[in-house]
């Protein structure tokens, strides 16, 4: 199966991981801490390996592999660049990572090709901890016609290095290591390892990647892991548990230093093209005490700026080192009117706490006003970081009472002027390769309210013109979310009680905003809801619904009827990123009922039988072609069985019990094979996980997938 070409730029994520101080520990026994390193065993005065930052986020690389369509039997870990951005808590917490595939590079048939994936990692707190850049080596698929990496050299001094750091891997060290997350079989099986090319199970790459990760914080900051900033390498060779290595360390200057690391017994380079960086120990203090979240050098746009959920916006970005647009028609809450005061005494206001701001006064309702707009950050500041859409009118009526001008006049200002102002912005931030933006839906938007049909529609629509713009936006790091605020302002004052009014203060929605504009925040394409210092996300779920049609056969109205309460039903309802993933969910159909009696399936799905039954009927024959091959499912538990499947000449055959020459085995308990086949549980992660055990010909397992829609 070729790799998926399509998946470049497809966002992976979030995917969260939660750990503690036990899984520090257990990760530095893993890269051969012992007693002469208690800061990285003891938890009393732990310190992190930084290098514990590529375990775990596993199911990240596993789901990269997944999308990739990388054949699972050619796949090495070729290269690794660890970004750090600040030290990782000892105490545990909870990791968010996003990221996506950003290359394919060919080095030509039964050559292999390179997968190349970035994914950023945040703390539970919002900072931004750890960047990892993975090149998957992937020897089987080469040859797709594509471009070859670029060449890269690190150069190496030449003079013996400035130092040697000798280290014995235990004979069992990949069984440890492993229970950090990476239980891919090659580490320990050894007929697994035998049909991938090698004697016997290897060690992980990056268990070698941890022990070289030690010894360069050993001689070149010695007892201050919080000070490495940049990890890089190249892996060269396989490494079998037990074999002696020693990693070659030389420093080029202050803070930059390169190494490799040698299998000491052949003196060949396991790891080579080492680059490692980091900074002092003042500024690794600065990092570690620095809780704020800072937009120094940033330029933001906030449009609605002159009063209000604005007003707030813009002070809050200026404090935080900001350099604010504050663009505000200076208009009444209808729109009517127009004046420079509101943006002039809000720009004032930044000043008087040391900020810098200018005044825009151009309206957002045409084309040359958000031109205008964007024009006047770039010609004084030559960038654009952040823009939050917040400019706002009402011209509430009943929607039989209500003229088009009430309409019109509400869609220009709200959806009409976030697109003017938008187009611009965004423009300018693909150039540079970074941006967040914030539009402003409301609870009318997202669940209606009477007498606001215009306001309600225009904010649904901003959440649509969201829904794109996050797709369109990821390969260019650009965020963009939307918040749908609670707060007293010239639009809502006549509207909130007099009680209520002391808690709904502006400047208790600014935190979610300021977040959502920071470089921290690793979210995009989110609504999110504030007030009164309450925070929370809403969501567009689509339930599994029911399948009427049968073959040529049409549903009818009456069948609609019968089913109406399967159909309505949330329950088991799921999010989709986008238009894409929505179709395949409906074609995929919802997933059957379990029947009385049944195991519990983890998916929501029918029992393991019931699926065995309907695979002729799911099989295609069109990605059968060529095919021959015996594919064998041995499912343990309650629910479980033998059941196999004839692939040959374009047909398949399904058959209960043990087939006498299976091409592939594909072994799974009864409850994740049910959650896999639901699609809960996705196949490379039941793999990677121990839950999916394969034997025979391991590339004709990747066939499943395709030959059946399961």
């Amino acid at each position: 199966m070729p790799l998926d070409l399509s998946a470049i730029g497809k966002k992976i994520g979030p995917v969260t991981t939660k750990y503690g101080w036990k899984d520090v520990v257990l990760y530095a026994v893993g890269v051969g801490a012992g007693f002469d390193e208690l800061d990285y065993v003891y938890e009393n005065r732990l310190k992190v390996v930084p290098s514990f930052a590529v375990p775990s986020v596993t199911e990240f690389f596993a789901q990269v592999v997944a999308l990739s369509g990388a054949d699972l039997a050619g796949i090495l870990h070729g290269e690794h660049e660890l970004i750090l951005h600040n030290p990782i808590p000892p105490e545990g917490g909870e990791l968010t990572t996003e990221g996506t595939i950003t290359h394919y590079y060919d080095k030509g048939a039964g050559k292999g090709a390179l997968v190349v994936a970035e994914a950023t990692t945040c703390f539970s707190d919002g900072r931004r901890l750890f960047t990892n850049i993975l090149t998957i080596f992937s020897r089987l698929d080469g040859g797709f016609g594509g471009e070859d990496a670029p060449k890269e050299r690190i150069q190496f001094p030449d003079r013996p290095p400035d130092f040697e750091e000798p280290a014995r891997p235990s004979a069992d060290q990949p069984l440890i290591y492993r229970l950090s997350g990476d239980t891919f079989a090659l580490h320990v099986d050894p007929e697994f390892a035998r049909l991938s090319g090698f004697e016997r199970p290897i060690m992980h790459g990056l268990c070698t990647h941890g022990f070289a990760c030690r010894a360069v914080i050993k001689h070149l900051f010695p007892g201050e892991p919080e000070r490495l900033t940049l990890f890089k390498n190249r892996f060269t060779k396989a490494l079998y548990p037990g074999t002696p290595i020693e990693t070659q360390i030389w420093r080029l200057d202050e803070g930059r230093a390169v190494f490799r690391t040698l299998n000491a017994e052949t003196g060949e380079a396991v790891i080579d093209r080492g680059l490692v960086e980091w900074i002092g120990r003042e500024e690794a203090e600065k990092r570690h005490t620095k809780a704020e979240i800072r937009l120094d050098g940033r330029v933001a746009i906030v449009t609605g700026g002159g009063g209000g959920l604005g007003r707030a916006y813009a002070l809050e970005l200026a404090r935080r080192g900001a350099r604010v647009v504050v663009n505000d028609l200076g208009g009444g809450p209808d729109g009517t009117g127009g004046s420079k005061g509101p943006a002039d005494r809000v720009v004032k206001e930044i000043e008087e706490i040391g900020g810098e701001a200018i005044a825009s006064y151009a309206s957002v309702t045409t084309a040359e006003g958000g031109e205008e707009i964007v024009r006047a950050a770039l010609e004084k500041w030559g960038q654009v970081d952040i823009l939050i859409n917040n400019a706002g009118i009402l011209r509430d009526k009943t929607f039989a009472k209500m003229t088009g001008e009430m309409w019109e006049k509400v869609r220009e200002v709200h959806l009409d002027g976030a697109y003017h102002v938008t187009g611009p912005a965004f423009r300018a931030m693909k150039e540079r390769g970074y941006g967040r933006i914030v539009l402003t839906t409301s609870a009318a938007g997202l669940y209606g309210n009477f007498g606001q049909a215009n306001y309600s529609a225009a904010k649904m629509g901003l959440v649509g013109l969201m829904n794109t713009l996050k797709l369109e936006g990821e390969k260019s790091g650009i965020k963009v979310n939307t918040v749908a605020p609670l707060a007293v302002t010239r639009l809502t004052e006549e509207l909130l009680p007099d009680e209520m009014r002391g808690a709904l203060k502006p400047e208790a929605v600014a935190p979610l905003v300021i977040y959502l504009c920071s470089e921290e925040c690793p979210a995009s394409g989110g609504v999110y809801s504030a007030g009164m210092g309450h925070f929370s996300r809403a969501a567009i779920l689509t339930g599994p619904g029911a399948v009427l049609a049968e073959r040529d056969r049409l549903p009818t109205a009456e069948e609609v009827a019968a089913n109406w309460a399967q159909i309505i039903s949330l329950a088991g309802g799921r999010e989709y990123h986008d238009a894409n993933a929505a179709l395949g969910g409906m074609l995929a159909g919802p997933p059957e009922k379990a029947s009385p009696g049944a195991p519990k399936a983890a998916a929501g799905d029918g029992n393991v039988a019931q699926v065995f039954e309907r695979m002729s009927e799911r099989f295609d024959a069109r990605a059968a072609t060529g095919v021959e091959a015996v594919f064998q499912f041995s499912i343990s538990g309650a629910g479980g069985g033998e059941w196999h499947a004839v692939v040959k000449n374009g047909a398949c055959q399904i058959g209960q019990g043990k087939h006498a020459k299976p091409t592939t085995t594909l072994k799974m308990a009864d409850e994740d094979f049910l959650a896999m086949v639901g699609g809960k549980l996705p196949p490379m992660k039941a793999y990677t996980s121990g839950k999916l055990k394969i034997e025979g010909d391991l590339m004709k397992s990747q066939l499943v997938q395709k030959l059946w829609r399961l």
